[in-house]
């Protein structure tokens, strides 16, 4: 087996914390995994992890040879990119997750553009409402919504992301029609898990944000299934606008609370802080700020 294949696999099983999670990461099955790593041992004549049936942790020579390794291996991609640049070259595996509803609406178009682009990356997209440890998972890159706060994770800002608030005009007939955030504490509302605080809605009124605790009839794991919740008269609804555009457009759903809605949010690609940049990644990054206008149409129905 070659070296660093073997050196590869060691290094991403360190990192994710299983076989499991590192064969993935790495395309390959558990029993290869764990045949790279048992390779390198004995090419190395020591043992670098502890293996049992409930914990993986290294000893102290595996610890001191991944911090080593680690930095080889980087220096090695780093090598990569630079001449693939010089050549105008740009290849590899490319691994990034994104939001269910926004990958499959929004960010699939340009996916497409960007791999007639770069027909020599192999993109592989994990469409997913699950927050992702890009790390641990083996992920380049992340789509995330809303203000980023990981400080290990460097975002840049693809466009905005406002969260609107809608319901149907059968649900409004037979209800009162809300003049302001606090009314919404009499309406049934549909909820979206999704929101790190799901049943707390925020609003600004002038420069002031502030939040009003919502209940919730219905609690729904996808921004689509909660705006059709809405079309459906069942209740008032917070979602992102790109998800209610074209209801809105049809006039199955009415935007509600305009006024108060917070304009700073918006969608982020976001990658981890502490690893060199391949070219790839560089190249998706710039792809994707440039694809997203700063004022998107769905912004504006």
């Amino acid at each position: 087996m070659e070296r660093i294949e073997c050196d590869r696999m060691f290094v991403a099983v360190m990192e994710s914390g299983s076989f499991s999670r590192a064969a993935q990461q790495q395309g390959v099955s558990v029993a290869k995994a764990s045949k790279l790593v048992t390779s390198l041992e004995q090419q190395l004549g020591v043992r670098l992890l502890t293996r049992s049936t409930r914990a993986l942790s290294p000893t102290d020579v595996g610890q001191l040879y991944y911090q080593r390794i680690q930095a080889i291996l980087q220096q090695l991609d780093e090598l990569d990119s630079t001449i693939q640049q010089s050549t105008g070259s740009t290849s590899g595996r490319l691994r990034m997750t994104a939001p269910l509803s926004f990958g499959i609406g929004q960010l699939t178009p340009a996916l497409e553009a960007f791999a007639l682009a770069y027909p020599d990356i192999q993109l592989e997209v994990d469409f997913s409402d699950r927050l992702v440890n890009l790390v641990e998972e083996g992920f380049d890159a992340a789509i995330r919504i809303g203000m980023p706060s990981d400080s290990n994770l460097i975002a840049r800002r693809l466009c905005p992301a406002r969260i609107v608030t809608v319901a149907s005009p059968e649900y409004l007939n037979r209800h009162s029609i809300p003049e302001e955030p606090n009314d919404l504490k009499q309406h049934v509302c549909i909820v979206d898990t999704n929101f790190s605080e799901p049943n707390t809605w925020r609003f600004i009124n002038g420069d002031t944000e502030f939040s009003v605790h919502v209940k919730g009839k219905m609690r729904l794991s996808n921004a689509d299934a909660c705006l059709s919740a809405a079309k459906a008269g069942i209740g008032i609804t917070h979602v992102p606008a790109f998800v209610a555009s074209d209801a809105l457009a049809e006039g199955s759903v009415v935007r509600l609370l305009q006024a108060y809605e917070i304009s700073t949010h918006g969608i982020y690609i976001m990658y981890p802080s502490n690893r060199f940049l391949p070219s790839r990644i560089r190249h998706l990054i710039d792809f994707l700020v440039d694809f997203f206008p700063e004022s998107p149409a769905w912004e504006h129905s």
